[in-house]
C-alpha cells in the first residue's frame, strides 16, 4: 500500500511484479487524460519520453473508466522499446490483471474522475515513488495545488438514468470496494436456512 499527497486514501503496487530499481524513483510526469488519449499518443515518435518519466493515466478508476478497467498496465512507448527500456513507473486510477508485470501503481483513491489528485498532475510535475516507505508524493507546492483544485472542474454526467446512473451515483471508491454503497455494512450475514 501507498499513500501520499497523490493518493490520500491509498494506492496499491505489486512490489514483487516491478523493477528493484524503479521501487524508488522521482520522474517528470507525462499525462494521459483518459485511455483513448494514451491510445492515440503513447507510441508517437514525438512523445517527449524518456527513461525516467512516470506515465500517468487519469479517468479510468470506478467511475472514470466506467468500472476500473484493467488499463494499469500501461504500455512502455515503442520510443523507449527501441532504446531497450523494458520497464518506467506508471500510475493510474484502474486496475490490472494479477498476471501482468511491471512498476505500476494502481487504485490510486480518490481517482481523478471526482477530482482526486491525479486530476491535478500536469505534464512534468516531479513524482516521488518510495515503494519501501510506502509512499507516494506530487512534489508541487501546496498552493499551486490549490490553485489548480480552483480551476478544477467535474465532467459532465455521462447517465442522466438507468442502470449507469445508479452506478455512478452509488458505486464507491477503490479503497472502499468499488462496489455500490448500499450493499456495505458491518452487520453479519446469517447463514442461510438449509432445508
Amino acid at each position: 500500500m501507498l499513500y501520499g499527497n497523490l493518493a490520500p486514501d491509498g494506492a496499491v503496487i505489486k512490489t514483487s511484479a516491478a523493477s528493484e530499481h524503479l521501487l524508488r524513483h522521482t520522474g517528470p510526469a507525462l499525462v494521459f487524460d483518459d485511455f483513448k488519449d494514451l491510445e492515440a499518443r503513447i507510441h508517437s515518435a514525438d512523445l517527449d519520453v524518456s527513461p525516467q518519466s512516470v506515465l500517468v493515466l487519469r479517468n479510468a478508476g470506478p467511475l472514470g473508466g466506467p468500472g476500473m478497467p484493467e488499463w494499469g498496465m500501461l504500455p512502455i512507448p515503442k520510443k523507449l522499446l527501441e532504446q531497450g527500456v523494458r520497464d518506467v513507473v506508471r500510475i493510474s486510477d484502474a486496475r490490472m490483471s494479477g498476471t501482468s508485470y511491471g512498476t505500476c501503481v494502481l487504485h490510486v483513491s480518490p481517482e481523478s474522475w471526482i477530482g482526486g489528485p491525479l486530476a491535478l498532475v500536469i505534464d512534468g510535475d516531479m513524482i516521488e515513488l518510495d515503494a519501501p516507505s510506502g509512499c507516494l508524493q506530487l512534489l508541487v507546492p501546496d498552493a499551486q495545488l490549490a490553485a489548480r483544485r480552483a480551476q478544477w472542474r467535474p465532467a459532465a454526467r455521462r447517465h442522466e438514468r438507468g442502470y449507469m446512473a445508479l452506478y455512478n451515483e452509488r458505486v464507491t471508491q477503490a479503497h472502499l470496494g468499488c462496489d455500490f454503497d448500499f450493499l456495505s455494512g458491518n452487520a453479519p450475514t446469517p447463514d442461510p436456512d438449509i432445508h
